[in-house]
């Protein structure tokens, strides 16, 4: 179930028509107090009826202004090294992933190591859409709005030890599926990771799917990470294991080359990649295409107010 209305075209809707259509229909379909409070179970049951959709709830809280990124270049516009370098790539060979079965095993320092498949995954709590801003470390963005839930509810089941201080993620690699392993451009498989209160951040999203359909093969389904204020490769796609430690993870971009791509990787217009500037960006799928004029970047790619207390007093150029 979608709350979109389809007669607006994907390019024309802005987060606050998204909000008052959902909003009106919910208040159609569960009148009531109560049916209100039902919104998230029944949501749940819907994804489990029909799992081609995902009934998220929009999360008004974290929904940019900005308006969104059409449907067509979200999916066509990826980088996912696994499928190929070009861009094009992804959306044409990731037709040969295989979503289910899926599991993601999560280990490390935690009290209760688990196992869980993509249907427990999905069920553990509300779905919510958040409409987020993401910016490539090559200089251009999307607004996108993604569907999922924070990832320290899944945390929050696992009881990590007090000297859990880093969060690892692994995506799959498999040669049989991902025709882009037979390059060596990096150390498969590919490995991300979060220090501790980056992956408790209320804006890092465990994210199933985007537009209100489970994600695209293409852009890390079945499951994945967003981190808004994070460049995009930080965002690990198609993952099968979370592992918690107390040192550092290595990254894949950072092996590649510690100079260009450190473990954090925020967004910092003021810190330049040390082949380009990062202090403007091209959003793609603007009406003006190439003609379009370039925007500002926006320290922590505008979301300052809810990460930059995690890093205060530090060097963000030293730590970049």
């Amino acid at each position: 179930m979608r709350f979109i209305d389809k007669t607006i075209l994907p390019g024309d809707i802005t987060p606050q028509a998204i909000f008052e259509n959902r909003r009106n229909l919910i208040k159609a379909a569960a009148a009531g107090s109560f049916g209100m409070a039902l919104a998230p179970w029944f949501s749940r049951e819907a994804l489990a009826a029909n799992p081609e959709k995902l009934s998220a709830v929009l999360n008004q809280a974290y929904a940019s202004k900005d308006g969104l990124t059409p449907y067509k270049y979200v999916t066509t516009y990826n980088n996912f090294y696994e499928f190929g370098t070009d861009k094009a790539d992804p959306a044409e060979y990731a037709h040969t992933l295989q979503t289910r079965p899926w599991t993601i095993s999560i280990e490390g320092l935690v009290k209760k190591p688990v196992t869980l498949d993509i249907d427990a995954l999905l069920k553990l709590a509300p779905m919510e859409e958040r409409i987020y801003r993401m910016r490539c470390v090559e200089g251009w963005s999307m607004v996108i709005p993604w569907d999922g839930y924070s990832l320290s509810k899944l945390i929050n089941q696992v009881d990590p030890l007090g000297s859990a201080k880093y969060v690892e993620f692994i995506s799959l690699a498999d040669k049989v599926q991902m025709p882009g392993l037979k390059s060596k451009i990096i150390d498969w498989p590919y490995r991300e990771g979060l220090r501790m209160d980056e992956a408790m951040n209320p804006l890092t999203l465990l994210t199933f799917g985007l537009y209100g359909e489970v994600l695209p093969k293409q852009n890390g389904a079945p499951v994945r990470i967003v981190t808004p204020w994070k460049y995009g490769f930080k965002s690990a796609k198609s993952i099968v294991k979370i592992r918690f430690t107390e040192e550092m993870p290595k990254t894949s971009w950072s092996q590649f080359d510690a100079r260009e791509y450190g473990f954090y990787s925020n967004v910092n217009p003021q810190v330049d990649h040390p082949r380009w500037s990062q202090a403007m960006e091209r959003r793609i799928g603007d009406p003006k295409g190439v003609f379009a004029p370039k925007i500002k970047t926006q320290m922590f790619n505008g979301y300052a107010e809810q990460v930059a207390s995690m890093y205060a007093g530090m060097d963000l150029k030293k730590f970049y």
